[in-house]
């Protein structure tokens, strides 16, 4: 189904923005939040050519990509399910998700969740917003996470069959498992 097609591709993207332009502590490491021109940039990177280039053309992304992801921050670290389908909702309404069927080359119609709005960034906050409704939907509410490494503030979306995921990425997984294995070797 294309739906989740489009999830498992938002997903690295939402968490992406969310740690660029929030996280104070990443891979056991303080870092600088991004913003700005840095942030629009950084993360234009990982956007296909047409949005990567409708991005820097916004003089406003950096400022309206900080504001996005703190949103997205709080609703993806909700303590309550209630609370994180408030948030869900809120950002779906402030960015006014439509859908709509694209046919891209090589692939049949499917939909597609775009803001209503003119900006680049707004059309990226009706897409994440879909997406984690629909992660919420088809996965539960529980498959979004601060990753529980040392010094790592970094969030993360699982999307694993078991939702066994605890760190942001293999280089934490990596050091809080070497971590575990010398405090047990002290024991």
């Amino acid at each position: 189904m294309e739906i989740a097609c489009n999830v498992t591709r938002q997903a690295p993207l939402i968490a992406e923005l969310v740690n660029l332009a929030t996280a104070r502590w990443r891979g056991g490491a303080s870092v600088q939040p991004l913003a700005g021109e840095n942030l629009v940039t950084t993360f234009a990177a990982n956007l296909g050519d047409r949005a990567s280039v409708a991005l820097r053309a916004d003089p406003d992304a950096g400022r309206h990509l900080a504001e996005l992801a703190a949103e997205l921050r709080q609703a993806l670290l909700a303590e309550r399910p209630a609370d994180q389908a408030a948030r869900i909702n809120a950002i779906i309404r402030r960015y006014g998700a439509q859908p709509y069927l694209v046919e891209d080359v090589g692939q049949p119609f499917h939909l597609h969740f775009h803001g209503s709005g003119g900006s680049e960034v707004e059309a990226l906050g009706g897409e994440f917003a879909t997406a984690l409704a629909l992660i919420v939907d088809g996965y539960g509410p529980d498959r979004f996470g601060e990753c529980e490494a040392h010094q790592c503030e970094a969030v993360y979306i699982d999307l694993t069959r078991n939702a066994s995921r605890r760190y942001c990425g293999a280089a934490c997984t990596a050091r809080a498992k070497t971590a575990a294995y010398r405090s047990r070797r002290h024991i």
